[in-house]
């Protein structure tokens, strides 16, 4: 294995393959130009970031502040640990379109067990987290059925499911869930230390396991990774559960913040954002590449256009076709990056 290939796999990517023109007597274009363009590509969203915040130092009153800065990232914590879970089902070539209904189900339950004590609550709204992965992962792995569509009928069963079980929106008044959506380690709320130990955990797991290596693998072409003897099902399977659990996660912190359960709106719309994190974030909606600090930084981005919008009184209807036209972009780029063979 050359070490580009194994430069590109450390990147939770798959080995870029070779074009076989090597001894052709074409004309190659400009290396320096390429390379330039092939890292603007790759950091794109990192440029964003920066400008962001740049331009809010500069441009938006109080932007500064320990407060408001301390609400942009409680705000988008939820949004980094669902997009995780999203990132790693997209590199597999797959999307979960139910992430948002097993925040609303995982919410919805806890206030059926916190009677119980508050670590048997928490324990069942992830348990619903895995229950969905499970069967969205068999739907997908073993039955066949298209990942949009397995997944469209969990978020629609699912969002029925939570309005079944918790009904209207009840309170939470258990302390200890109040402790966690609430206080934290100093100035960090817990909600943003669980969204990164979370993706140092799914980065390490992409990049130094044999299950992120089969992952990559799998997103690149399944049918190859099964002739080298690669667990495709179960490592779809297992990709599916993850990916439910972090939803679940997200949607007890929510509930926990909030102090409420309603499963008429939490998560609502959430797979649009975990979706968009990942694509902005540079992880392929092909498969075969995962991108876990592309994907935080997506989120990030994303949060900090709808935050700076907000700040300058710009509509909510403006502000959405302002993140279509990024999303579009970024699907763009990545396509651009396909044809250069990047």
């Amino acid at each position: 294995m050359t070490g580009a290939a194994v430069d590109a796999l450390n990147d939770g990517e798959r080995p870029p393959e070779s074009t076989g023109d090597a001894d052709t007597l074409e004309p190659r274009p400009d290396r320096h130009g390429r390379d330039w363009a092939d890292w603007t590509r790759r950091n794109g969203v990192y440029i964003a970031l920066v400008a962001l915040l740049v331009l809010n130092v500069l441009v938006t009153d109080d932007f500064v502040n320990e407060r408001v800065l301390r609400l942009q990232l409680i705000q988008v914590a939820p949004v980094v640990i669902v997009a995780l879970g999203m990132a790693l089902v997209i590199g597999t070539e797959g999307i979960d379109l139910s992430v948002g209904a097993v925040m609303a189900l995982s919410a919805a339950v806890i206030p059926l067990y916190v009677g119980y004590g508050a670590p048997l609550a928490i324990v069942m709204g992830l348990a619903c987290g895995v229950v969905t992965g499970v069967i969205a992962g068999v739907l997908v792995a073993k039955v066949g059925v298209q990942p949009i569509v397995a997944t469209l009928g969990i978020m629609v069963a699912g969002r029925g499911v939570a309005n079944l079980v918790g009904g209207e929106i009840k309170t939470i008044r258990d302390a200890d869930i109040i402790y966690i959506g609430s206080e934290g380690i100093g100035q960090i709320p817990y909600t943003v230390l669980t969204a990164i130990v979370l993706a140092l955990i799914v980065a390490f797991v992409v990049r130094k396991t044999t299950y992120g290596r089969q992952l990559i693998a799998v997103g690149g072409n399944k049918r190859a990774a099964g002739l080298a003897g690669i667990p495709v099902n179960r490592v779809l399977v297992l990709t599916y559960v993850i990916c439910g659990l972090l939803a679940a996660i997200a949607g007890v912190l929510l509930a926990a913040r909030s102090q409420a359960s309603d499963p008429t709106k939490l998560g609502l719309l959430m797979e649009l954002s975990a979706i968009t994190a990942v694509v902005v974030g540079g992880t392929p909606l092909s498969g075969g590449q995962v991108r876990i600090l592309g994907t935080v930084a997506g989120a990030l981005v994303m949060q900090l256009i709808t935050a700076t919008l907000i700040f300058h009184n710009i509509s909510d209807s403006t502000a959405q076709m302002i993140q279509a036209g990024i999303v579009i972009a970024a699907v763009y780029i990545q396509i651009g990056r396909r044809r250069d063979g990047v």
